[in-house]
Parts: structure tokens; sequence; C-alpha cells
């Protein structure tokens, strides 16, 4: 199943520097290419321009290379060489995410796009384990969950897949708006809103109208599938969304109330549509009499379950399939470690206030001592100081017997002052200095969390540990 030169001809107009009867409409285009460092004969080059590239300055090496065809955007100074068919956009950004959907709209095969301020990855990994049965699932790798990495997943795609299942990022507004455009879902997911990249669009409101972009393209018959209770969520979902809503909670799972609703206009929340019950000492999901083994653990991985059952009921899995997932997510998330006599609970992948409560709920019911290394949580702008505040306050209600703070400035007061009454405390200035308290605290048997934001770096504690 490829795209078709005629395709993009009925979309662009007829390219340059082609004369039309030699132009075969039937050919395949591709395979598509944004890299000039694996352009190859007959690969269609997509040449992008970032802050500090432009891949137009590879056109001449795309022409003897004998690349079948390129787009060019109108505005960029450099030359095309004489020869090199190509079709002019405005965009070769947009014309990348113009060829996803082309290409997204010859698939007869599900597409779930998922987003969300925390757990978007390892929702999406169980998403993709959810499906299997309907057969090999395709799904974003790594940090593809942007303006390129969406397109990119799509193009990936083929017949014999049995579903997508797209994860998509956000840094500012509009952007998943264009991502939504790009993949048209069967099904959207978003996991949750939080205070991830609060300091780039100033409230959790302006963050829950965001990820609701989703829907901007969603199927007129899909589904939007969401947790219970949010309602600076349904607030923002009910301004631009008509269609059907699967929202999904579970046992136990209080959600606070944000200040920013109390301008909102007060109305009764409206019900999950599927409530499981928890186990955490069993490791166990009841839903509807039926038990699903929880492959990750702590109650924030059970909400994430959750979301991934109610995609694989509307998406027709039999429910004897899904009583036992297999979950294998990326580095620095859900990771236990043993380190010596001692655990070490590895999320030092990213790190958002939500976040960072959930993994110390987690490290609150593991046996033995509790210790934690909580680094900065970057792009919360003025409301920093204040999250890092409770962030540390909340170390101290779970009952931590110690914690480093990895922070500088502000935040690292805050948090300082806020958990002066643990048993050990120390602030450091990276993560290699982490390690020297923990080696006069930890003893045997003991369990220590690390998570931070990703520029933090924080996993470069664990060789030191």
């Amino acid at each position: 199943m490829r795209l078709r030169l005629g395709q993009l001809v009925e979309f662009w107009g007829a390219p340059m520097h082609v004369h039309a009867s030699d132009l075969d409409l039937d050919q395949a285009v591709g395979p598509i290419c944004t890299d000039s460092r694996q352009l190859s004969e007959g690969s269609f080059f997509v040449p992008l321009v970032g802050e500090h590239f432009n891949g137009h300055a590879f056109l001449a090496q795309a022409l003897k290379l004998e690349v079948q065809a390129a787009v060019v955007a109108r505005k960029d100074h450099h030359p095309v060489p004489e020869g090199l068919p190509h079709w002019i956009v405005e965009d070769t950004l947009e014309a990348y995410q113009q060829l996803g959907l082309l290409h997204r709209r010859q698939l007869n095969v599900p597409v779930v796009a998922v987003t969300g301020s925390a757990g978007k990855t390892t929702t999406r990994e169980l998403i993709r384990s959810a499906l299997t049965p309907l057969g090999e699932v395709l799904a974003s790798a790594g940090n593809n969950n942007n303006d390129v990495g969406v397109p990119l997943t799509l193009l990936q795609a083929h017949s014999d897949h049995g579903a997508v299942v797209v994860e998509m990022g956000m840094r500012g507004i509009g952007e998943i708006e264009r991502l939504s455009c790009c993949t048209q879902p069967d099904v959207a997911v978003i996991t949750n809103i939080g205070n991830a990249h609060v300091g780039r669009l100033g409230s959790r409101a302006a963050i829950a109208s965001a990820k609701c972009e989703i829907t901007t393209c969603l199927k007129p018959r899909g589904v939007i599938v969401i947790p219970a209770g949010d309602l600076l969520l349904e607030d923002a979902l009910e301004r631009i969304w008509r269609g059907r809503v699967i929202r999904v909670a579970v046992q136990d799972n209080q959600q606070l109330e944000p200040p920013e609703i109390a301008d909102l206009h007060r109305r009764p929340l409206p019900k999950a549509d599927l409530v499981g019950c928890v186990d955490l000492a069993k490791g166990e999901l009841l839903l509807e009499g039926n038990a699903y083994t929880l492959p990750l653990e702590g109650m924030h991985n059970a909400c994430n379950l959750m979301l991934a059952l109610a995609v694989a009921r509307e998406l027709d899995v039999c429910k004897e399939s899904l009583s036992n997932l297999k979950v294998d997510v990326p580095g620095g998330r859900s990771r236990r470690l043993k380190v010596g006599n001692f655990t070490v609970l590895d999320e030092t992948y990213n790190a958002s206030p939500e976040a960072v409560q959930a993994a110390l709920e987690l490290l609150a019911i593991q046996p033995g001592r509790h210790f934690a290394v909580l680094g900065t949580m970057l792009e919360l702008g003025d409301q920093s100081v204040a999250l890092h505040r409770q962030v540390a306050e909340r170390a101290v209600q779970v009952g931590l017997d110690g914690l480093v703070v990895v922070a500088a400035g502000a935040e690292a007061e805050a948090m300082a002052t806020a958990a002066g009454s643990l048993p050990h405390l120390a602030v450091v200035a990276n993560p290699e200095q982490a390690a020297q308290p923990l080696q006069a605290w930890l003893e045997a048997g003991d369990v220590v969390l690390l998570k931070a934001s990703r520029g933090v770096a924080l996993e470069k504690l664990i060789p030191l540990l």
C-alpha cells in the first residue's frame, strides 16, 4: 500500500521540471525521506527546516543521487537544480504532514491517538499490548510524538497492521490540532490534565483546551476516552466535541479540585462509564467481574490500564486476551532495579508535579525504608516554586525516611523548607552529588525513587549507586 504520484498531482498540481508526458501517475511514491544522509536513488525528498539546519541545502545532492522527486518551500532561497522534479509548497513540514494524511486515508485499520500531561508513553504501550489480538500493532517509537514524528509513524503503517497507536506531545497551542488533522484518529485518549508546560500555556485550563485539540479531526463516529472527574477537562471538551465520550475511573483514585475551576459554572460531573477496583497488594484490577493483572505498579498505572482496556473494548478485543498484558516501557519509566541490597525505582525520564506525586505514592507502599531523589521540574513558569513546594510537602505526607533535592535557587529553597521535618534531607546541585548522602543513609532493604525532568539527567546517578 503506497502513495501514487497521481495522488500528489491531485493534491498539489503538476510538478516542476518534468514534462507531463513523462510523468507516470501510477508510479509509487517514495520511500519518503527527510534526512539528506539517508537519501538514495528513488527517494522522495522532503527537506525540513529547523533552527540550525535547512534541508534545502542538499537539493543538489538529491539530484546527483537520482531521487524520484522533492518538495520545495516557496520562499526558500536555495536554488533548485535543473532536472530535479519537485512540487513548490508553502511549508515543507506541512507538506510532510499532508503526505502522512494522504497515506493515513488509505489505511483500513483503526488509528488511536494518545495525549495527556503525564503517562502518554506508558498508556501508548498499554494500548499497543491490549490491541495485539487484532494483529501487529504499529506504535510511535521513542519521542516521535511531534510535528515530525507523527507523520513519520503514519508513513510506516501498512494494511497488514492490526492497529496504529500514535502518541501526541505538545509544547503550545495548535500543535495537537495539527497532529489530529494529520492523523484523523478513530479513537482519542487523554490520560490526564496536569501542570506540565504550564509555564508555556499559563494555566491548567489552557492546557486542557490544548489537549482537547485531539478531537479536531477525530472521526465523527469516533470516541474519546478520558479519566472521569476532571471539571477542567470536561469544560474544555464540551466546547469543541459533540461526539461520544467514554469516562473511566478506578476506586480510591481521588481527584483534587484544581483552583482554576472556581469561576467555572458548577454542575454535576458526568459519571464514569467504566469503574475498576484496584487491589495493589494483589496487583489486580477488577472490572465488571473480570480480573486483570496490573502489568505496571501503582495507582496511576492502574488508571492508564483502564484507559487501554476502554480502547480495546471499543475496538472489539475479547476480554479474555486482556487479562494478563505484558508491557515493555522505554527506559526511565516504571523501571525497578536491584542495586546491591536495595531497590531503585527508576522514573528518571521526565517529571511533572502530578507524576512526581504518583511516584511518591508508589514508593510509599513498598516494603522497607523509603528514600527519594527529586530533581527540578521544568517549564512550570511562575507556578514553579509553589509546585516544587507542594511536591516536597507530599514527600513528608507519605512518610519518606529521606530526601535528596537536586535543584538550585528558589525551587531548592522551597523544597528544603517544606521537607525540613524529614529524618534525612540534603540539597545538591547535580545528580552525581546525590550519591554522597545516599551512601551515608542507605541500608539493606531500602527503596530509592529517582524522579526529575529530562533536562536534569538524573539517570547519571544510577551507575554511582
